[in-house]
């Protein structure tokens, strides 16, 4: 059971479609043009079974290349354009490091998108803050991205 005490919640405003940021969450080749924490990282897992009860699987590689950093889990709702919902836990998670729901929301802002993302669930306020510095990070990465396909 996931805890919802413990949780974040992020909003950016990006200058394009609600379909295609929904479609840069649920495509393996536009998930590794962005899924990244910061400049320099690579992705180079990206599975995608966009269903419900489907699985993914996401890595990031820092610069010098030393190990792939893999989080994954299943979807519990897709509903496009709109939402998406997930499970998340990182494959070298201590195994009493509880799994979290990430929630994933788009809505049309004038000729852009607002996402706002919900991420419940987690064990320590430390975790919490270390998750909002990387999604914080793959926002930024997602918004240089759909600027360059623009």
């Amino acid at each position: 059971m996931i805890n919802p005490i413990i949780s974040l919640r992020l909003h950016r405003t990006f200058p394009a479609p609600r379909e295609k940021v929904f479609r840069a969450w649920t495509e393996p080749e536009a998930l590794r043009r962005w899924f990244r924490v910061a400049e320099g990282y690579t992705t180079p897992i990206a599975e995608v079974d966009l269903r419900v009860g489907g699985r993914y699987r996401l890595g990031m590689q820092p610069p010098d290349g030393s190990r792939v950093i893999v989080a994954g889990g299943t979807y519990r709702d897709i509903s496009p354009p709109e939402r998406l919902i997930f499970t998340w836990r990182f494959e070298s998670a201590d195994a009493d490091e509880p799994e979290t729901l990430v929630t994933v929301e788009f809505r049309e802002h004038g000729e852009g998108t607002e996402l706002f993302l919900t991420h419940e669930g987690f064990a320590s306020e430390v975790q919490r803050e270390q998750h909002a510095q990387g999604w914080q990070g793959c926002l930024d990465q997602l918004d240089q991205a759909l600027k360059q396909a623009a």
